[in-house]
């Protein structure tokens, strides 16, 4: 899908009434669209010509103004994550080489950053000054932002995202979720991240509409905005668990939920029994939606048009082209539900390249220019993609199986006995790989025999996904947006 856009966020030079809608609403501060405008366009001629930018990206008003500020300003802004330990710190910025960091007033920076000429946000300030030339828009190939991953197989990589980029992804999911200015996004996500960040405070911010940041999440929150007008609720699994544990107790809290127009859950795989416990207690399905870093979004449920199906990500957005690969680079044209193949994708959406990682950033593309994501799927009949894990940690190849270790772990879930799951492939002189599950039991003093759950998944999926080791923990390693960090398990 070919992406005409003159301006990224055209609703920032709004003027007359529609100008005085809220934009940014983070706790009990916000901003009007015009009193955004003023304050990013003034940030914007600070930044203006400063190469790169670091921002310190607390959940704030602050660095959703930096952030677009330095986008007016067509300077790249790299959002930190405020827990980053200083050795990941010092890699980012040596890798990025910001010139200034942008950040609160009010905030003490560390040390490796304090080295660096900072600029104070203010939330509110004086526009630039009328006689100044406002920002031209850059150019569409020009970096809007530089992510880093989560570094799971090395060093953490700056994924420089162009304009072109954010403007497809966002486009396409206007076309799949028919977002409007009349919608008002909920989250409580961090801001360093693409969930958080592109889709929940500048998607609102291109389509026109609102953010409403609760700051830091709780289920009685998103219930009071959902009462007070907002219609959208973006969340990761982990808030969605929290959410479907307090609706059977809490009615009213079902009833917010229920009002919602979508509710959508990403950055990671919803398990089944928390997408049936929100579905009947609010008669309002959880839609998936599916992506990473170096592509933004590559599919999604739509918001009408097709039955949402529990446990897929939905079918391919407008503009992305998606195949499956198996292992010898032979594409899948199948939708039985079985055959696992590597997802690949291209179109407007993906990102230029890593930063300063040339021989990374060819090594992610196949010959003909497809994108490896690295995530093993099966292509359900009408085409909608079921995700079954990582290519490098989540298929098991045992006793001749190809095994996606994300069917074990939503059968596991399945056991009203089993609170959390994560499951592996260890090396097995018999059968290659052996199935090994991590396990919190909902009664950690008093956990479910492992024979039991053996054979529950056996009964749920086939004998041959029987995990042939049960470890039974208090609780599961998850980074910021709560995945799993399955390479800290045996720690």
């Amino acid at each position: 899908m070919a992406t005409d856009f003159p301006v990224l966020l055209p609703a920032l030079s709004e003027t007359g009434p529609a100008a005085d809608r809220p934009a940014l609403r983070f706790g009990d501060r916000m901003l009007t669209y015009r009193e955004l405008g003023a304050s990013a366009g003034a940030l914007a001629h600070r930044v203006q010509g400063a190469g790169r930018v670091a921002v310190w990206a607390t959940p704030s008003l602050e660095t959703a103004l930096a952030v677009t500020g330095a986008l007016l300003a067509g300077v790249p802004p790299i959002p930190l994550n405020p827990k980053t330990g200083e050795r990941e710190l010092a890699h980012i910025l040596d890798d990025s080489a910001p010139s200034l960091v942008l950040a609160a007033t009010d905030v003490e920076l560390p040390p490796r950053l304090q080295a660096l000429a900072r600029v104070d946000v203010p939330v509110r300030a004086a526009g630039p000054d009328p006689a100044a030339s406002p920002p031209a828009e850059p150019p569409p190939e020009s970096a809007a932002l530089i992510v880093y991953t989560s570094g799971t197989t090395g060093p953490p990589k700056g994924a420089v995202l162009p304009r072109r980029a954010l403007a497809a992804t966002l486009d396409s999911l206007q076309d799949a979720w028919q977002w409007t200015s009349r919608d008002t996004v909920v989250q409580a996500l961090p801001l360093f991240h693409v969930h958080g960040l592109i889709l929940g405070v500048l998607g609102p911010l291109r389509r026109g509409g609102s953010v409403r940041h609760l700051v830091q999440f709780t289920p009685a929150g998103v219930g009071r905005a959902l009462d007070e007008g907002a219609t959208m609720f973006f969340g990761v699994p982990t808030m969605y668990h929290r959410l479907a544990q307090a609706v059977t107790a809490e009615p009213e809290l079902a009833r917010a939920l229920a009002r919602a127009r979508l509710l959508v859950s990403g950055s990671a795989a919803l398990p089944l029994a928390d997408h049936r416990r929100l579905t009947e207690a609010t008669g309002r399905p959880v839609i998936e939606r599916y992506g990473m870093t170096e592509t933004l979004m590559n599919t999604s449920v739509r918001a009408q048009g097709h039955t949402p199906r529990p446990g897929t990500v939905g079918v391919p957005l407008p503009g992305v082209e998606l195949r499956l690969v198996d292992e010898s680079g032979v594409e899948l044209d199948t939708s039985d539900g079985q055959s696992i193949g590597e997802i690949q994708v291209r179109g407007p959406s993906l990102f230029s390249g890593y930063l300063n990682r040339p021989e990374a950033t060819a090594a992610a593309f196949a010959e003909d220019g497809w994108f490896r994501t690295g995530d093993m799927a099966v292509r359900e009949t009408g085409g909608h993609i079921r995700i079954v894990g990582r290519k490098a940690t989540d298929l098991i190849k045992s006793g001749g199986y190809k095994i996606g270790a994300g069917e074990i772990e939503n059968a596991l879930l399945d056991h009203p006995e089993v609170r959390e799951a994560a499951v592996t492939g260890e090396p097995d002189p018999d059968l290659g790989e052996r199935i090994v599950a991590w396990v919190v039991p909902a009664h950690v003093d008093a956990p479910p025999a492992a024979t039991e759950l053996m054979n529950h998944v056996a009964d749920q999926l086939a004998p041959h996904k029987r995990p042939r080791q049960i470890h039974f923990r208090a609780s599961l390693p998850r980074n910021d947006l709560g995945k799993i960090m399955k390479r800290d398990l045996h720690a």
